[in-house]
Order: C-alpha cells, then sequence, then structure tokens
C-alpha cells in the first residue's frame, strides 16, 4: 500500500496489523505514488500488481476473476470493466471515457471499453516496463502506448459501487482538461515515444 499524504488514519492502522505500507513523505500524485509501488514490486521480485484506488468504487471480491484471466490468457494486463461486454452508457459522466475508447481503438485496433478504470492488474513484464521508463503512468495514454509494443491486455466484467471516500479532482474544467490531454497524447504525443522496451 502507497500513503500519498494521506490525513486519515490508515497509516497507522496498517503499520499496528503489521501490513507492508510506504510512507511517502510528501504527496507526489497519482503518478508519483504509483511508479512508487511498482519499484517496490520490482525490487521485492512480485509477479503480479495491483491498482486498485481506495475511493470505495471497487469490489476486492473481483479480484481473484482478474487473477484467473491473467492466468489462463498469459496476458500482460488485466481491466476490470463496467462495460465489458456491454454498452458504455450516453451520459455525460462517460462521455469522455468514450472517447478515449475512441482514440485507443484508432491507433491500435483495439477496443477497450473501460479506459479509466482504476483497477487493473499487471504482470511482471509490464511492472519491469514501469520501472524502467518513468513516462509510464496509471492512465488511458500509458495503456494505449503499451498495446502498440505488443502488450496483451484484456477485461473482465465487474460491479462497481458509488464512490464512498475521497473527493475527485475532475472538476467538469478538469475533467475537460484531463480529456484532452489523454486525446492529444494517444492520437499524437505517444508516436514520438521510444520504443524500445522490454515487451
Amino acid at each position: 500500500m502507497i500513503n500519498d499524504g494521506s490525513t486519515d488514519h490508515t497509516s497507522r492502522r496498517c503499520h499496528k496489523h503489521g501490513f507492508e505500507i510506504i510512507d511517502l513523505p510528501v504527496n507526489l500524485g497519482l503518478a508519483g505514488a504509483f511508479q512508487t509501488g511498482l519499484k517496490y514490486a520490482y525490487y521485492k521480485n512480485y509477479d503480479c500488481v495491483l491498482q486498485f484506488d481506495a475511493d470505495g468504487q471497487h469490489l476486492p471480491e473481483y479480484i481473484q476473476k482478474m487473477v484467473d484471466c491473467m492466468e489462463k490468457t498469459n496476458c500482460d494486463v488485466v481491466i476490470a470493466s463496467r462495460f465489458y461486454g456491454g454498452k458504455m452508457p450516453l451520459r455525460m459522466r462517460t462521455a469522455g471515457a468514450r472517447l478515449i475508447t475512441a482514440a485507443i481503438r484508432l491507433t491500435t485496433k483495439k477496443y477497450i471499453s473501460d479506459p479509466t478504470s482504476g483497477m487493473r492488474l499487471y504482470n511482471r513484464t509490464i511492472i519491469e516496463q514501469f520501472v524502467k521508463d518513468a513516462n509510464n503512468s496509471p492512465e488511458p495514454d500509458t495503456l494505449s502506448y503499451l498495446i502498440r509494443l505488443g502488450a496483451d491486455v484484456r477485461e473482465v466484467r465487474v460491479k462497481m459501487a458509488e464512490r464512498t471516500e475521497g473527493k475527485s479532482y475532475l472538476t467538469p474544467v478538469n475533467a475537460s482538461k484531463y480529456m484532452m490531454q489523454m486525446l492529444m497524447s494517444i492520437c499524437i504525443f505517444q508516436w514520438f515515444r521510444d520504443r524500445k522496451a522490454v515487451l
């Protein structure tokens, strides 16, 4: 677990019960905290890593389903998807995700139904890829980049709950900026990245 400047009692409780947790001295944000976790997993020689947002949306009962998918298919990434095998609902909250899905499909020929899901499973190859390239982040544009490098990305259908903890930084203005940033990165900037990778 990564404690990226949290002010609740999670860190204290983890230490009390002997759980492994890294307390960052300053807030590094999503990408920095994620990179820290992946480096820890790499040097501890973990076989896989689960990305699991702590806002209450993601349900732990689907973790085994994701692990089973990875073991059965030998894929590199498994995404917990709200929409896999179905249709993404037409509403404002999913408009940006639909555009990102379209951009990934346009540039990689791969359809990812839930590119913004915060619940993903990465194998050892992808862990190493993140450690060796600091430009990678837990964002849809990195998914697109990994697919272009040859990563096998799969999805499993899950249900998600409503957010119960924390506050999303994606206000309507920030959400618009985020969407434009992702679209520009997927459609333009990712083409100029170094393709010498471990895949």
